[in-house]
């Protein structure tokens, strides 16, 4: 109240700021002091509503004062596990923001002198999609990375950002090979003669995080490939997600609304993502799984995942067997390898859904990349990196969904989604079944070109071109998805969202190797939780 009165008390002074200095006139007109007054009534309700303003936060502050010692707690926490790479983060983050800001001001100019007038994107100026994904490639692999969070979570995220970001390519300069060798050495403690070969210096794949070499074991003379963690990428990956937690633990503090957006949640669940694809033994265990699962379901002669060599392996270092083979969507390829490239689907699809329920982990990145028919016929699932797990309760609404999608039946589909409480309670299922069918037989217009690079080409450029093509078009599909669903209140589960895209993928597999052929629908193909038992809820 003290604060508030003296406020008042300097409302005359204040006040000299909205108005302007009016010569004194002795016995001025009428019209002068009407002037005057309006401009006085004008200046107060200015200073009114700042004054209210002020008293509004100040108040929504004053109910919050009992998380705030909470909120200081934990930021002191997250600023001690930050260390010293955060202050040279913020360096790199200012330079960032002054060379995208840079860019933005040449354009701004430009378009102001156009006829045309300044785009509404541009008008937000460094938070416009364009301009912050263009700070978050200058940024690097944290940033790459969320990027391609947003990218793919169209959920979460608005569609300009969603569409901007598919753009965020993960691109990198590859690492010298002495720097690689010697990260080897700190993690593997052993002469690297005495575990390999050789190593190829000319790495495979470089992307913002890891960089893969091409190998072989000196023990067993086996082909293999080795995954090593970019210098300086896990202090880096901490530092810029703690910054991005703190921002959104103070916006959620101050303002409360924020809190039924689930922005820390996401932001928490995006930090665990991350971390655990920096752990390469997190991804080995995967694998491994996976392998378990193949090997239990009796798909060892048609289905494999790479071997690792945990001896020369660690949580920076990752050796696993190298697989040969082409991407499921060299039609020609294929051919060369199998005489039924149907065939190869089919086992594809059977060890991927008996993985939902029967292993502890789903593949859930099966791009043309990641998804190989290998030299000896069988189908090859490649990089662990992203994997799901899903509910029990979750794949019961998926049968249900996929059996309506086999059949074509969307009105089934839309009530069934509506009665599963994915949606309102009081929806139009008629429309609710148009948009659904509208959305679903726009599959039928995915361009089926085979542009994946075959693995003869030894353009490895080609090869990452083509699948973020892929990615593309299999993301602008559910980003239709999702508009649509939420258009009627529907929301999907995350682990739902993971699924579907896999789906997205395989149901280009089927238009390309067997295009005669209803994936949900042909009697060869297991999709159903009760011919087969989970081993792990």
């Amino acid at each position: 109240m003290a604060a508030a009165r003296g406020a008042a008390s300097r409302s005359p002074i204040l006040l000299r700021h909205y108005l302007p200095q009016v010569p004194a006139a002795v016995g001025g007109s009428l019209g002068a002091r009407r002037d005057r007054r309006r401009r006085v009534r004008g200046g107060v309700r200015v200073f009114s509503r700042y004054s209210s303003q002020a008293q509004d936060f100040s108040s929504r502050v004053q109910d919050r004062a009992g998380e705030l010692t909470k909120l200081v707690e934990d930021l002191l926490q997250t600023s001690i596990s930050t260390g010293p790479r955060g202050a040279y983060r913020m360096v790199q983050g200012i330079q960032a923001i002054l060379g995208v800001g840079g860019e933005w001001l040449n354009e701004f100019s430009k378009e102001a002198n156009t006829s045309e007038g300044i785009p509404a994107q541009m008008r937000l100026g460094l938070l416009s999609p364009l301009y912050l994904r263009r700070f978050f490639e200058r940024m690097g692999a944290t940033y790459i990375k969320l990027g391609q969070f947003i990218a793919s979570a169209p959920s979460f995220f608005p569609p300009e950002y969603v569409e901007e970001f598919q753009n965020c390519f993960d691109r990198a300069p590859p690492v010298p090979y002495n720097e690689i060798e010697s990260i080897l050495l700190e993690e593997l403690q052993r002469p690297l003669d005495s575990l390999y070969e050789y190593i190829d210096p000319v790495p495979i794949a470089s992307a913002s995080i890891a960089q893969v070499h091409g190998a072989r074991l000196k023990s067993s003379q086996k082909d293999v490939v080795i995954k090593v963690l970019k210098p300086g990428i896990e202090d880096t990956l901490v530092a810029d997600l703690n910054f991005i937690y703190v921002v959104a633990r103070v916006l959620e503090f101050l303002s409360p609304e924020l809190e039924r957006t689930s922005l820390v949640a996401i932001i928490k669940d995006i930090k665990e993502s991350m971390l655990e694809e920096v752990d390469f033994r997190k991804e080995a265990v995967n694998m491994e799984a996976f392998q378990r699962y193949i090997n239990a379901m009796g798909f060892d002669r048609q289905a494999k995942s790479p071997f690792v060599y945990r001896h020369c392996s660690t949580k920076r270092v990752l050796t696993m067997e190298r697989l040969y083979g082409v991407p499921l969507t060299d039609l020609d390829s294929i051919r060369s390898l199998v005489p039924d490239p149907e065939l190869t689907l089919v086992t594809a699809l059977n060890v991927w859904f008996g993985s939902l329920i029967s292993c502890e982990s789903f593949h859930a990145d099966v791009h043309a990349g990641n998804l190989w028919l290998l030299r000896d016929g069988r189908v090859g699932f490649i990089d662990f990196g992203i994997v799901g797990r899903i509910s029990p309760r979750t794949w019961a609404a998926m049968e249900i969904f996929l059996a309506s999608f086999a059949t074509e039946d969307y009105k089934a589909m839309a009530s069934a989604l509506s009665e599963m409480g994915a949606t309102g309670n009081d929806i139009d299922i008629d429309a609710f079944t148009k948009d659904l069918q509208k959305i679903f037989s726009s599959l039928q217009e995915l361009d089926s070109e085979i542009i994946v690079a075959t693995a003869r080409s030894s353009n490895a450029t080609a090869v990452s071109a083509s699948v973020v093509v892929d990615e593309r078009q299999m993301n602008a599909m559910f980003l239709d998805l999702v508009r649509i669903s939420e258009s009627y209140g529907l929301k999907f589960p995350r682990e739902f969202a993971l699924l579907m895209k896999q789906l997205l993928y395989f149901d280009r597999y089927t238009r390309l190797l067997a295009p005669s052929m209803n994936m949900l629908r042909d009697e060869r193909i297991n999709i159903t939780s009760n011919k087969q038992t989970r081993t792990m809820d």
